[in-house]
């Protein structure tokens, strides 16, 4: 996978179950927190979106576990849009052991574009779908949403 968008989070005690491993259900919080991210990096904010009445809805969510991620893992979710459709669009996620490179799952998420107002279906407006393609090209991004570049300043 093509890396456009990388955030990174360290897996915390709540979120594991008796054996230290993650919840499977904490991976859709993981990939809900990365796309917001990845949609500040490539909105400069998710209100810019909200602003012009749009917003988007997941209509679709998959997850394909490799391996077990554990407490106190650092987790690094490289992000990025694989289509962009009429009013759709897909995200694909691949959640990566940061010390150790290893996959610990891949997810697909598929989102259709909403009117904020009323959550009526509409088309990808073209200067979105070209964001959202282009995506945000190195931007690293830590659990306290604070870029790398930044985070030592």
């Amino acid at each position: 996978m093509s890396v456009v968008f990388t955030y990174l989070l360290k897996v915390r005690y709540c979120e594991c179950d008796a054996q230290q491993v993650v919840f499977n259900a904490r991976y859709g919080d993981y990939v809900d927190t990365a796309s917001t991210e990845f949609f500040r990096a490539v909105f400069g904010d998710y209100k810019n979106l909200l602003a012009r009445g749009l917003d988007c809805q997941v209509v679709k969510q998959t997850t394909q576990w490799k391996t077990s991620a554990r407490f106190d893992d650092v987790l690094a979710i490289a992000v990025r849009a694989t289509q962009v459709g009429t009013s759709s669009f897909t995200l694909v996620f691949e959640l990566l052991n940061h010390a150790t490179g290893a996959t610990v799952a891949q997810c697909e998420t598929v989102y259709v574009m909403v009117h904020a107002a009323d959550f009526t279906k509409t088309p990808v407006p073209d200067d979105i779908r070209e964001r959202l393609l282009q995506g945000a090209p190195g931007v690293i991004i830590n659990h306290a949403g604070v870029p790398l570049a930044d985070a030592f300043s």
